[in-house]
C-alpha cells in the first residue's frame, strides 16, 4: 500500500468499518518436514463431554525455530500525485483525504489551471517470509507498491537490497529476491487442514518493531471481503497491525498457513479482525511469477450474488446457501456449459459453495482450461454441469520500475520541476529519488531536496558531481526536508 494512505478508510458503506491493508503511514531455523516437532500437547477426551482437550502450543519454540525466517522490509520510491476533481493520483487510484492531494487542489483553486502534479516520496514498512534458502521472499504487493528501492533486514541485522520479481495486486502477493544463500526458511502447512478455533501465531514488524509475536485462534475460513478480492481469506483474532503486512501466519505445528494481509478496523489499528492469504494461494502466484513473469486467471463468464433466506424460500432451497446466477455472458465459459440466470451453484469441484465469493475465488484462482464440475440447483431440482474455465489472458505482473544507477554517494538525483519549485518555495534544488550507501547511512532520505555541497549551491546533477569532485572527505550536504534545512555530513567512499 502506498505509505501515504491511512490504514483505514470510510466511504459511507453500510458497514461501520472497512478493510484496510497493513502498512505504515508515511508502510535461524530451517525447514522441517510437515508435522515435525508438534508444538501442541493433546490430552485424553473429557469423560463428560467426549471432546478432546488441546493444550496450549509451545509458541516460544515455534518463534525460536522459525522466527529467523521472518524479515523486515522497508521500501521507498516516488509517486506522482495529480490534483483532480476527486483527488485521484496518476495511477488511477487516490485518496480524497491524502494531504498532498488536498494541498494540490487548494493550490489549483487559488492559482487556477488544472492537472497540477508533483512527485511525492512514498515509504512503506512491512514484513516478509523467506521461502527458499537462496533468497526468495514472499510479502504483500501493497508493501512494495511504487518502490524503487527495497531493503530487507534479517534478524541477525544483516541488510540486503531486494529485487522485486513481480507483484500481483489482485491477490496482494509480491515476490522478492535477495542475493544471499543458506538462509533460514519455513515449513509450509496446508490451510485446508486448519480448523476454526485452532491456535495460530503471527510474526512481523508492527509499527516497525521487528519480529514481534502475537497469537490467537482461527475465527473463520474462506472469508470474502468487500474489496472484491478473489482470495478466500483466513480470519483470525491474532493481533495484527500496520507493519505486519506480508508476515507469516503459523499453525500450532509451526507451519506457515497464510500471509497476513488485511484488517477490519474503524481506527486503522487492530480491533480483533485480521485476515491472511492462504499460503497455497500465495505459492500459486509465486510459482507463476518466478516461472513465467505472468499470472493467468480463469473466468466463468457469469455474475452472482449471495442467497438469503427469502431467496432460498423463493427457489425452494432447504437452507440459504450457494451462488445465485444473475447474468451469463454470451459465448462465455458459463454459457457454453449451459448455465442459466436463476441457477444456484451449490458446489464447485469438491468445494461446497456457501457464498458467491467462494465461487469467485475458485474460478479466479483456477487455471484457464481447467474443467470444473458444478452442482447446480434449477427449478427446484439438482443437476450437474461441466464447465471449462475461459481465460482473461495472461496478466503481466507489476514490476518495479527500472532503477537508475546511483551516482556518487549512492544518490539518484534529478532537478526539481517548475511546479515542484513553486509549490515548495525553492528556486533551485535536486530531488533525492533514492539514497543508498554512504548517503543513506548518513541519514539522507528519498524526497529530500539537495541545495548545496558544503557551501557550493547545486542546481543540476552536473554541478553536484563537479562540487563533489573538488570536495575533501567528509562532505556536508545541505538538504531541505519537510520545510526544514539541515546539513548532513557524508563520508566519501
Amino acid at each position: 500500500m502506498p505509505p501515504t494512505k491511512s490504514p483505514s478508510r470510510r466511504d459511507g458503506a453500510p458497514l461501520a468499518a472497512l478493510v484496510a491493508a497493513l502498512c505504515l503511514a508515511a508502510g535461524a531455523g530451517h525447514a522441517a518436514p510437515a508435522g515435525a516437532d508438534a508444538a501442541s500437547a493433546r490430552l485424553p477426551p473429557s469423560p463428560a463431554s467426549g471432546v478432546a482437550t488441546v493444550g496450549v502450543p509451545d509458541f516460544s519454540r515455534i518463534t525460536q525455530r522459525y522466527g529467523p525466517a521472518v524479515v523486515n522490509i522497508s521500501a521507498s520510491g516516488m509517486r506522482q500525485v495529480t490534483a483532480g476533481s476527486e483527488g485521484a493520483d496518476a495511477a488511477g487510484g487516490g485518496d480524497a483525504s491524502d494531504p498532498t492531494q488536498l494541498f494540490l487542489r487548494r493550490f489549483q483553486q487559488q492559482f487556477g489551471g488544472s492537472g497540477a502534479t508533483m512527485q511525492v516520496p512514498v515509504r512503506g514498512l512491512g514484513s516478509g517470509v523467506i521461502v527458499s534458502a537462496d533468497g526468495l521472499i514472499l510479502t504483500n504487493a501493497h508493501v512494495v507498491a511504487n518502490a524503487t528501492e527495497v531493503i530487507v533486514k534479517l534478524t541477525d541485522r544483516r541488510e540486503f537490497p531486494a529485487t522485486i520479481l513481480g507483484r500481483d495486486t489482485r491477490t496482494d502477493i509480491a515476490v522478492l529476491k535477495i542475493d544471499a544463500d543458506r538462509l533460514p526458511t519455513i515449513a509450509i502447512g496446508n490451510p485446508a487442514d486448519l480448523q476454526v478455533g485452532e491456535w495460530v501465531l503471527a510474526i512481523g514488524s508492527p509499527f516497525g518493531f521487528d519480529n514481534s509475536v502475537s497469537v490467537g485462534v482461527v475465527s473463520a475460513k474462506g472469508r470474502s471481503l468487500p474489496d472484491g478480492s478473489p482470495v478466500p481469506f483466513i480470519q483470525t483474532d491474532a493481533a495484527v497491525n500496520p507493519g505486519n503486512s506480508g508476515g507469516p501466519l503459523f499453525n500450532a505445528r509451526g507451519e506457515v498457513v497464510g500471509i497476513n494481509s488485511q484488517i477490519y478496523s474503524r481506527t486503522g489499528g487492530y480491533q480483533g479482525l485480521s485476515f491472511a492469504i492462504p499460503i497455497d494461494v500465495a505459492q500459486s502466484v509465486q510459482r507463476q511469477i518466478v516461472e513465467t513473469g505472468q499470472v493467468s486467471r480463469g473466468v466463468l463468464g457469469i455474475s452472482t450474488q449471495d442467497v438469503n433466506q427469502a431467496l432460498a424460500d423463493a427457489f425452494k432451497l432447504d437452507v440459504p446457501r450457494g451462488a445465485l446466477v444473475l447474468d451469463v455472458v454470451p459465448r462465455g465459459a458459463g454459457a457454453a456449459a449451459g448455465i442459466l440466470p436463476g441457477d444456484v451453484i451449490l458446489k464447485a469441484g469438491e468445494k461446497t459453495i456457501s457464498t458467491s465469493g467462494e465461487l469467485a475465488a475458485i474460478v479466479t484462482l483456477g487455471a484457464p482450461g481447467r474443467r470444473l464440475e458444478l452442482a447446480v440447483w434449477r427449478d427446484g431440482k439438482p443437476l450437474s454441469v461441466s464447465a471449462v474455465l475461459g481465460s482473461v489472458g495472461q496478466e503481466p505482473v507489476s514490476r518495479a520500475p527500472p532503477q537508475p544507477t546511483p551516482g556518487p554517494l549512492g544518490l539518484v538525483l534529478r532537478a526539481l520541476e517548475a511546479s515542484e519549485r513553486r509549490m515548495i518555495g525553492l528556486a533551485v534544488g535536486l530531488l533525492v529519488e533514492s539514497a543508498s550507501g554512504p548517503a543513506r547511512n548518513a541519514g539522507v532520505r528519498p524526497g529530500d531536496v539537495l541545495l548545496a555541497v558544503n557551501s557550493n549551491p547545486v542546481a543540476t546533477v552536473e554541478q553536484f558531481r563537479a562540487a563533489l569532485s573538488q570536495a575533501e572527505n567528509p562532505v556536508a550536504l545541505l538538504i531541505v526536508r519537510e520545510g526544514d534545512r539541515m546539513y548532513l555530513p557524508v563520508r566519501l567512499p
